[in-house]
Parts: structure tokens; sequence; C-alpha cells
């Protein structure tokens, strides 16, 4: 058989029996059409064409060409699992890349905010939720303890134009809710309404591989999400309405489940947020990349800073490895030398 069909094939399986996330599939397509494309150039075009001597070329030639051993493990990891897949499938012995080794990963340190500048960029972006004025109170036309899949009863607001406000108050609960509960991008753009809970300050949030968890976040983003949901996500709605009809609470424009939303009155997507994020950070001093993950990076080390317990925070990221929280150890170790090597007279 070819050997993109028994990728295809392949690919299938992840997605409807292993439940892997559209993301990861991705990941594993990519990874397995250049291998296809790399195998059909040494007249390869069955997958019984793969070799072990064929695979360790395609992954020295990567090596030739200044990939990163991170992307040289993918590479590899994706193999291993396709081969020992259709060494399954087909009920035989030979699994060609059952010794294929690849270079460990690297650790590289993630990217970590400061709390005085996490406090200067929430600060930002309150003053402009609020037009520039100084915030302070109850949000507008909030209870406190209101839950959110009943949205809280505020005045009517006229059909108009976004202004920038509304924008900025939406933008301020997804920074608020990214850093209080340590959230990935693809989870934070998949949440309906629903899925928060602002009695008990959770958010039920669907992770890799499909798994749920519940997760916690604070009384500032609970602020954050209530004023956003009576102010500026009613105005997306009532602005994506003005095309077509809605219904009193404005579940009826299509993608209006979703909990954050775009100008358009559709559910926010992942770039939206990533220059949302990437651009907040641009002015903040350090190295790394400036994405939305910096905040989940932050939120996790700033934690265990605190005292929390690492099996806790595991839980709250969803890691299904502690060794995978573990890095988040290393980065306050560091944290703790470079404040050592500052303050201490002997260092």
């Amino acid at each position: 058989m070819p050997l993109t069909d028994d990728i295809d094939a392949f690919l299938r399986y992840l997605s409807a029996e292993r439940g892997y996330s559209a993301h990861t599939v991705r990941a594993y397509r990519t990874d397995l059409a250049q291998l296809a494309a790399f195998a059909a150039e040494r007249g390869g075009a069955a997958s019984a064409d793969l070799t072990l001597e064929l695979l360790r070329e395609w992954l020295w030639v990567g090596t030739q060409a200044g990939l990163a051993r991170a992307t040289l493990a993918r590479r590899s990891a994706s193999a291993r699992s396709f081969t020992a897949w259709l060494a399954r499938a087909r009920d035989d012995s030979v699994d060609p890349a059952a010794r294929l080794r690849s270079p460990k990963p690297g650790h590289t340190l993630p990217r970590v905010i400061t709390h005085t500048q996490m406090n200067e960029l929430l600060e930002l972006l309150t003053t402009r939720a609020h037009g520039g004025v100084e915030a302070g109170g109850r949000p507008d036309g909030a209870e406190s303890g209101t839950r959110i899949d009943r949205e809280p009863a505020v005045r009517d607001l006229a059909v108009r134009d976004l202004a920038v406000p509304d924008l900025a108050v939406r933008d301020l609960a997804i920074v608020e809710l990214l850093y209080a509960s340590a959230l990935r991008v693809s989870e934070l753009v998949g949440l309906d309404v629903a899925d928060v809970d602002l009695e008990r300050l959770t958010v039920r949030v669907t992770g890799k591989g499909s798994k749920e968890r519940v997760v916690p976040f604070g009384v500032p983003a609970q602020r954050a999400i209530v004023r956003y949901l009576g102010q500026a996500r009613r105005s997306l709605v009532e602005h994506a309405s003005s095309s077509g009809p809605t219904s009193a609470d404005g579940t009826t424009v299509p993608g209006t489940t979703a909990l954050f939303l775009g100008r358009q009155g559709q559910r926010l997507g992942t770039r939206g947020v990533y220059r949302l994020v990437a651009t907040l950070l641009a002015e903040v001093p350090g190295t790394g990349p400036a994405g939305p993950h910096a905040l989940r990076h932050t939120a996790a080390t700033h934690l265990l800073d605190g005292g929390a317990d690492l099996r806790a925070v595991q839980e709250l990221l969803g890691h299904v490895s502690l060794g995978t929280t573990q890095i988040y150890t290393h980065v306050s170790a560091e944290r703790l030398k470079a404040s050592y090597g500052l303050a201490h007279p002997r260092a």
C-alpha cells in the first residue's frame, strides 16, 4: 500500500480512536508528510520501503539542515509511533523504527514574567478597560456570586459599532483568566460561557487528549469576566446580530456559546489571543517567546514561588507526567540564585 495512504489511516486512528487534538494530529501529519516526501525522493513510495537506514538518514539530513534537537526528537517520535501502529495493524513483527534513536530535546527554561511586571501589565489593561479611568469597585451591573451560565442582568445596550473599551474589557478578561488559571491558549478559546462558574470560581477545561479538568481562578479574574459578559461580549453579540435574528440572551447567533468572541461575534481564535499577548509582552524585558504560553509558565512559577505543592501545580496545568511540571522548579531555583547573587554580600 502507498505510504501516504497508510499515513492517512494512521492520522484517522489518532483522531478517532486515541482522541488526539487537531493540533497534535496536525503535528504528526507535518512530520510524516516530510518523511513520505523524503522517502519518495529515494524511490520509496510504499510503507514497505521504510527501513531503519532510511529513517536514520532522514534525521541526519535534518541535523545537517540545522534543525533543533527538539524538532528532531519529535520527528523521531512521530516515525516510531507510525511504524509501531503499522506493525500492529498488519500483525507484522518487523518495525523499522523500533531501534531508531534521536537526540534528547534540550530543556530550555521557559520565559517567566516577574510579579512586578505582571502587575503592571494587568494595571495597564484595567486602565484601558475603564476608558482611562482608574479602576475601582464592583464591575458594572455585576453581582458577586452570579453564575456565568446565566449571564448577569445588565442594562440593555443599543446596537452600535464596537468601541475600543469593549475590546479592552475583553482583553483584560482574557489575560486575567490565562494568568489566574494557567490555561493553554487552545483551552481558553475552547471555553463556552457555561464552562465558567463564578459562584465556585472555577472553570471547566478540555485539555490535551480531550481530558477534562476543573481549575480555579481568583476574584480579579471573576470581576473581569463578569464585566466582560455584561458589557463587551453583549456588544459583540449585538454587533454580529445586526445582520440576522437573535434571542434575548444572544445565544442564537452562530458561535456565541463561546466565552470569548472576536469582532464578528464568532469564537475568538488562537491567533487573536497570541497577537494580544505578544503585543503586551513585546516591551517587557526578558528573553524567550512572548505568547500566551508565557503567562502559563509565569502562573506555574509564581505558584511554586508562593509555596504551592508540585502535585497541585501538575493537576492545575493538566500535565500527565510530574516530570513535565518539574521544569518550573528549575525556573524557581534560577530565580532564587539570581536574587541571591544580587542581594547576598558574599555571593
